[in-house]
């Protein structure tokens, strides 16, 4: 797909995993787009779209936001100028039901995903890593204290604001996510697995061997 048209990667990953990490260097080395689904909700929410109007009434009352709406966010981000050459997705498709969505929508289009990478690792590494999570309480920026710790011990590089860790980030939550994310995306695996266009990275991996490996599959 690189050479005739859009190059559109799909980048999959549980909580903990450095899913965030790669997608950044993965989008500066494709010269690609990240478009990941929790920008595009809170990007739409603050500009008033329609649809982010739409999915505002279903999350006011605590619902889950429809697939059509979120499909329509991501057809509508990836129809936007700085896409024209493909975009790296993150956080999206989540199901299969939004994978088939996705696969139709560049259908109509004439463009097909060119692979879908898997980045996984035990349960136990990414508990690890979750615990290390701190966050600036005045820009919100994050760090971490494995893979990228501030320079000053409890104090924020941007701003200089206290770093502290959110109530939501204790073990029992982090299982939570974890169990509700493998629960979600083993039949996504096994969907794009099907369809051949899935490959497994080592997520226990460091960061920049992670990256090495996903280049090398990327490149091939």
């Amino acid at each position: 797909m690189g050479e005739t048209g859009p190059r559109y990667i799909v980048l999959l990953g549980p909580p903990g995993v450095g899913k965030g990490t790669q997608a950044e260097r993965l989008t500066e080395r494709l010269s690609l787009p990240h478009v990941a689904s929790g920008d595009l909700f809170r990007q739409n929410l603050k500009a008033e779209t329609a649809l982010g109007l739409q999915a505002k009434t279903y999350m006011d009352r605590g619902a889950l936001v429809p697939d059509d709406i979120t499909i329509a966010m991501v057809v509508d981000r990836l129809a936007q100028p700085d896409c024209a050459a493909g975009a790296l997705l993150d956080g999206f498709p989540r199901t299969v039901a939004q994978a088939q969505a996705l696969e139709d929508a560049l259908a109509q289009q004439g463009h097909a995903l060119e692979t879908v990478l898997y980045i996984d690792a035990p349960a136990d590494v990414l508990l690890a890593r979750l615990g290390g999570r701190w966050t600036c309480r005045q820009c919100g920026a994050v760090y971490h204290l494995l893979f990228s710790p501030p320079r000053v011990a409890g104090r924020c590089d941007e701003c200089g604001g206290e770093l502290y860790q959110r109530a939501d980030d204790t073990p029992e939550t982090h299982r939570r996510r974890i169990a509700v994310y493998q629960e979600q995306t083993a039949p996504l695996v096994d969907w794009y697995k099907t369809r051949d266009l899935l490959t497994e990275i080592d997520g226990t991996l460091d960061i920049d061997g992670m990256t090495a490996a996903l280049v090398a599959t990327v490149e091939a």
